[in-house]
């Protein structure tokens, strides 16, 4: 074997190794995006999607929470600026759980137009933000638990 053959031999095995590598890189990012539809995408696309699993993102519609925490149902509407969807769910909210928050939901669109949600998560920012001064931050956490109880 020449040098020449061997070189072009060792370019051929870094191409298919870097192609191989490549591949599996992208292939894993496509499987872990995370998608949701809007309630006006649902809507359009309300047919299609019937009993099939998805995932559904907006915000809380304000008013429209019912929290019955001794049967742990929970119903709310989630909007958008076209569209409203209503959402049951069983399970106590996540904490930050609120009115006019932004959520995704995880569960599947019924026949009846009512989406009926596995999973809560709600979407918040990252950032923290200390307390103001003189602020205690033992009263912003009681507020949160009496927000929950009522």
């Amino acid at each position: 074997m020449t040098v020449g053959t061997r070189g072009l031999w060792m370019l051929v095995g870094l191409l298919a190794i870097g192609g191989a590598i490549a591949f599996l890189i992208v292939g894993g990012l496509s499987e872990n995006m995370v998608f949701f539809l809007t309630p006006s995408e649902l809507e359009a696309r309300a047919a299609s999607v019937v009993d099939e699993p998805l995932r559904l993102g907006g915000q809380v519609k304000p008013g429209s929470v019912e929290w019955d925490a001794e049967s742990l149902e929970l119903r709310f509407v989630i909007a958008d600026a076209e569209a409203e969807i209503p959402v049951e769910s069983v399970g106590a909210p996540p904490a930050m759980f609120s009115e006019g928050q932004g959520v995704v939901v995880e569960g599947s669109y019924s026949s009846k137009g009512v989406f009926h949600s596995t999973n809560v998560m709600v979407k918040h920012s990252n950032e923290y933000q200390p307390p103001h001064e003189g602020e205690d931050p033992r009263e912003a956490y009681r507020s949160l638990i009496q927000e929950s109880d009522g």
